[in-house]
């Protein structure tokens, strides 16, 4: 990886899933990092514990200032933090040197076998998937993931620096500032419609990233149109999964790639978009030169990543999942690997729907995708990053829901509301702090089993 002459470093937006990933690399380097987010969290509460330096407040903090130099200072930055911020305006009005977070990526990763993953959807499956495989196999590997991987409680890995594993993010065409060797593409489903002014102008995006990838190093989903390597479940497929079955909670399958075949492989995470996504993962790593054997055995202790699919189980026949899901697509693939693993257990999903702009965008796509399930729960909608939409909130979301199913609840009121639905599957879905109220609904459940 590329040497840094900065000895110092400022993340702004440290809390961000991969914004911490790039200062734990920083720190595991010997540097020293210093950050801004808005509120404390599990990632920075980590962080904090390592080493970092991070304060909450907008407020100019004279105690970071006197430590931090612009003659060896490099300032990070994301752009879900605005112009506005004192701390940005400050870096920016001084002689700091001040790049995005995308740019850093590219420049830690330029020098390494860069494999990275691109999609709307799956692209942190997939590179945890393909980041375990490869760690499983003694390669020589660093990982930059969008979650916690399960396996090592961590969104950043590394044990060497041959090759990179990297998410290939399309907001704000972040992924056109890579330098892939190897690379997929998952999906391209229309998303950020508030950065891409038409569909068109999003799909544009990907076949510019694809331009990017060496010939015959992209790997795409079979029914996307590009060229590629293409991935799925048809004959016609390239890497593809057969005779697949469920047995004792997870999936049965054989493979075939272009390097040969295999059977008998094991998946754990329910939903055929997770298969798809660990297919995905199987046909880079055997192209890198892993052997099938070595893939067979990664997948089968693959343990999944915090909020995609997490199931734990509470009492006899409770079953809690916790899922990022945010976008109709992705609430459909939820619902599919609900349906094929608990066929017959009745259902109720808590859902935070996810920026005004996603909300408005695709209402009626998420109103046709939450009608699946047997009753849907929706929270305040959280803004994140914007300014509020006039008559676009979860009570519009929810008056577009048929069959008097749904109803608009407040974060204190859903354990008395899960326990009136008498679900079997209860579901807590969604993008924003959602995930932060899974530990008190996993307390109550476990109190009245």
């Amino acid at each position: 990886m590329t040497a840094e002459k900065h000895t110092s470093f400022f993340f702004l937006g440290i809390g961000g899933i991969g914004m911490s990933a790039l200062a734990r690399y920083v720190m595991a380097k010997g540097h020293k990092v210093f950050g801004y987010d808005k509120a404390p969290s599990v990632l920075t509460d980590r962080l904090i514990s390592e080493g970092a330096s991070i304060t909450y407040s907008t407020h100019l903090d004279p105690a970071i200032l006197t430590l931090i130099d612009a003659r060896n200072t490099l300032v990070v930055w994301t752009p879900a933090i605005s112009e506005e911020n004192p701390w940005k305006r400050y870096f920016d009005q001084g002689s700091f040197a001040c790049i995005k977070r995308a740019t850093f990526l590219a420049r830690v990763t330029q020098d390494t076998q860069c494999l990275a993953v691109a999609g709307t959807h799956g692209k942190t499956t997939t590179s945890s998937i393909l980041a375990h495989i490869l760690l499983e196999a003694k390669c020589s590997v660093t990982a930059f993931l969008g979650g916690i991987a399960q396996n090592y409680q961590s969104n950043f890995v590394s044990q060497g620096t041959n090759m990179t594993v990297v998410e290939a993010d399309e907001f704000d065409r972040s992924f056109l500032q890579l330098h892939p060797d190897l690379a997929c593409i998952t999906s391209m489903d229309p998303d950020h419609l508030d950065i891409y002014p038409t569909p068109e102008s999003f799909s544009q995006a990907f076949n510019a990233f694809a331009d990017l990838v060496p010939k015959g190093q992209l790997f795409v989903q079979e029914d996307l149109p590009l060229a590629g390597v293409k991935v799925g479940f048809s004959d016609q497929a390239a890497v593809r999964a057969i005779n697949i079955g469920v047995d004792q909670g997870a999936y049965r399958f054989d493979v075939v790639t272009p390097q040969g075949a295999a059977q008998a492989l094991s998946f754990g995470m329910p939903g055929r978009h997770n298969l798809s996504n660990a297919l995905m993962a199987v046909g880079m790593a055997a192209s890198v030169g892993v052997s099938l054997a070595q893939i067979a055995a990664g997948l089968a202790t693959f343990t999944g990543i915090q909020r995609r699919f997490n199931v734990s189980k509470h009492g006899h026949d409770h079953i809690l999942i916790d899922d990022y899901a945010h976008h109709p697509t992705e609430l459909d693939a939820l619902y599919q690997g609900v349906n094929e693993f608990y066929p017959k257990a009745s259902n109720v999903i808590v859902f935070q729907p996810h920026l005004y702009s996603r909300t408005r965008d695709f209402g009626p796509e998420f109103a046709k995708s939450l009608a699946q399930f047997d009753r849907v729960l929706l929270l305040p909608l959280y803004p994140a990053r914007e300014r509020p939409i006039r008559g676009v909130d979860s009570e519009w979301l929810c008056r577009q829901i048929p069959g008097q199913k749904a109803q608009v609840v407040l974060p204190q009121q859903l354990p008395e509301m899960i326990q009136k639905a008498q679900a079997k599957v209860t579901l807590m879905v969604g993008a924003g702090d959602i995930g932060t109220m899974v530990p008190k609904i996993k307390t109550y459940l476990d109190h009245e089993a």
